[in-house]
């Protein structure tokens, strides 16, 4: 059964259609990169899943063992989040504030997955640092160790790499492989980035005028896939 599915979709704002008919499914261990054209839909895709934005139309399923409140979630950033003074420690335990409910406080065990995600993405000198003294790239680890304390299978990324230079993003994208190859994470990314895309993922989706879903090699031997290489 498929932890994510996507059944005759569609998505907009303000009774706008961006796009129709939008029908794919995500399996356990999955890295999917969502790719198309500014405007195309595919922040609007994730704001959708995540409960964020109503469609309007179709539905939207999650499945084996997959809860809604168990998807990490790492945005794109505006100015005023990159400026938030709160300490790298205190931002990645907010992660876990879907597992404490209505809890004033934070477990031992939450805290030790705070502790333990921040070792996992090399963090952990840093937890009393304050976020918005950090770079860039450490300012994505953070906000990626707290959408890991959110969740054990299943990872949103929207542009996670934007903004950052060729050797941080480097570095960030094979963090994300790691977490898909070993930890078994199913990964879906927003990408502009089509050759990393086609690196990593192991399924593309490409929304526009119009859609395609398949596996990397199906892409490659599609027209889209044809012409973005």
């Amino acid at each position: 059964m498929a932890q994510l599915s996507c059944e005759k979709l569609s998505l907009g704002y303000e009774g706008h259609e961006i796009v129709g008919d939008l029908t794919f499914s995500v399996n356990a261990g999955d890295y999917l990169c969502i790719v198309g054209e500014n405007g195309s839909g595919k922040s609007t895709l994730m704001k959708t899943i995540l409960g964020l934005r109503a469609p309007m139309g179709g539905e939207i399923r999650v499945g084996d063992g997959l809860r809604r409140n168990e998807i990490g979630y790492l945005p794109q950033q505006t100015a005023v989040q990159r400026d938030f003074p709160a300490s790298v420690r205190e931002i990645v335990l907010s992660g876990c504030q879907g597992r404490a409910g209505l809890r004033p406080f934070y477990s031992r065990d939450e805290k030790k997955l705070a502790a333990d995600n921040m070792e996992k993405l090399g963090l952990t000198a840093l937890s009393g640092r304050c976020y918005r003294d950090l770079s860039g790239g450490q300012q994505q680890r953070v906000l990626l160790a707290r959408a890991l304390c959110a969740t054990r299978k299943l990872l949103l990324l929207d542009e996670p790499v934007s903004g950052l230079d060729p050797k941080v993003t480097a570095e960030l994208y094979l963090l994300i492989e790691r977490l898909n190859a070993d930890d078994g994470i199913t990964v879906i990314m927003i990408s502009h980035d089509v050759s990393a895309a086609l690196r990593y993922a192991s399924h593309i989706l490409h929304i526009g005028q119009r859609v395609f879903f398949g596996t990397r090699d199906e892409y490659l031997k599609s027209a889209k896939g044809g012409a973005a290489t």
